[in-house]
């Protein structure tokens, strides 16, 4: 089966949807598909080798230059070309990654429109490539924001198309007016198009059925998986001195390490706490900076800065080190966690995790068995769950061991390539049996 995968490239940031993408675009290489994994926007970042073509559609020089002005909406297929190369993206990605959503509503209703939006350009070139050069069996969508591709695909090409749900709504939800509301019902048109939706998870799944209005039969649950190269526990699951608390994700409010710090600063005023420390990790945006230096402020003021240490942006070797120094992973985020890949890379190296009771994180707890759960935004919930752990270390390393079996028993790369494959296959043999054309839009019906 040859497999199209078009994955939104996040500038220069490690991205967990460009990790998916590529994690999964390898695993179904491995099995024997034919994929051609394509970047939109900005060449992918990955940890891995990048299994990408060198080529990079919807480039984000020409969206936003098309999106601004008319006159590049008409612009010859060659000059586009020059402003499509990776190497000039890279750099601008470097600049525009942490793009602040709220000023990006006019751009995402226009993409979602797909043919009939600012972008109509970019959709007949990449249709046109298609068609001629690549002849895909089915084409895969790293995030339903890209859905305003679908519909021309199907109907010039007759490829089914997928899409891969990874926390959309959190996007959309910080939209203003009125590019919200536009928003929210051109993706609910959109991925109701599609031949299939995967989720993560059966949390999310549900949710998003609601959130777009589609049926819950819709939807496909593929568990995320990891490819497990480099992963594994330290060779001392007791640690003799300091108990060490960790964090991975991107350093902003909606991860909530505020909420972990304040946690972190309760354990150490109780004086029947044993030492511990606090180490972060993750991209670090400019826009996010005053947090930090506000977090470590609030530390410094309680003379726990000596025990809080932020070691930045980690590669994949540099990571699975962090991952192995843990003995266990703080993840308090203050929104509904769709995906959760960094519980998975903790399990990967036998480290238990403190999650929230929210979003993914009760089904994989459940699931697992690797981590205990706290009442979400509660920094004194939080402490009492770590203190647990701090105070029984053997209960620590049951869990880090359950979470650890869990992962290589069905949350890695081969098993989430083998699902989502017999996802493709279904929607293929659909698609031979009664090709058809999309419903109409909301401004066609009546």
């Amino acid at each position: 089966m040859r497999i199209v995968q078009l994955a939104a490239g996040a500038g220069g940031m490690y991205c967990g949807t460009c990790l998916y993408a590529n994690t999964l675009a390898s695993a179904l290489t491995a099995a024997g598909h034919d994929v051609v994994l394509v970047p939109v926007y900005t060449p992918l970042r990955v940890e891995d080798e990048t299994l990408s073509v060198d080529r990079v559609v919807f480039g984000g020089i020409n969206v936003y230059l098309q999106q601004a002005s008319a006159l590049f909406r008409r612009t010859p297929w060659g000059l586009d070309w020059l402003l499509d190369r990776p190497w000039l993206l890279r750099c601008v990605g470097r600049i525009a990654s942490a793009t602040d959503p709220r000023r990006l509503g006019p751009l995402t209703v226009s993409m979602l429109r797909g043919h009939d939006g600012r972008q109509r350009k970019e959709l007949d070139k990449l249709v046109d490539w298609l068609g001629r050069d690549v002849k895909p069996d089915v084409v895969h969508l790293s995030t339903s924001l890209l859905a305003g591709m679908a519909r021309q695909i199907l109907r010039d090409l007759e490829i089914p198309v997928v899409a891969t749900l990874t926390g959309e709504d959190s996007f959309v939800e910080q939209l203003p007016e009125p590019h919200y509301s536009q928003a929210r019902d051109l993706l609910a048109e959109r991925c109701g198009e599609m031949a299939a939706l995967v989720a993560m998870n059966h949390y999310y799944a549900d949710y998003m059925a609601g959130y777009l209005r589609i049926g819950r039969e819709r939807f496909e649950v593929v568990p995320a998986g990891l490819s497990l190269d480099g992963f594994g526990p330290r060779v001392s699951a007791e640690n003799p001195g300091e108990f060490t608390i960790g964090f991975l994700a991107r350093i902003c409010p909606d991860k909530g390490l505020h909420v972990l710090a304040e946690a972190f600063a309760r354990l150490v005023e109780d004086r029947t706490t044993p030492p511990v420390r606090l180490r972060a990790a993750g991209y670090l945006g400019k826009a996010d900076r005053s947090y930090l230096s506000q977090i470590q402020a609030r530390l410094r003021a309680k003379g726990l800065d000596d025990r809080f240490e932020y070691v930045g942006e980690l590669d994949r070797r540099g990571k699975i080190a962090f991952l192995q120094s843990l003995d266990v992973l703080g993840l308090p985020t203050v929104y509904r966690e769709s995906k959760g890949l960094p519980v998975l890379e903790a399990w990967a190296c036998g480290v238990p995790v403190v999650v929230p009771d929210h979003g993914t994180f009760p089904e994989l707890v459940r699931d697992s068995g690797g981590g205990v759960l706290f009442r979400a935004k509660d920094s004194g919930a939080l402490a009492e769950s770590l203190r647990g752990l701090i105070h029984d270390r053997q209960r620590a390393s049951e869990l880090g061991r359950h979470g650890y079996e869990a992962v290589r028993d069905r949350y890695h790369a081969g098993r989430m390539a083998e699902r989502t494959a017999a996802v493709y296959e279904r929607v293929a043999a659909k698609s031979a049996r009664s090709p058809a054309l999309p419903a109409a839009p909301l401004s066609e019906r009546g």
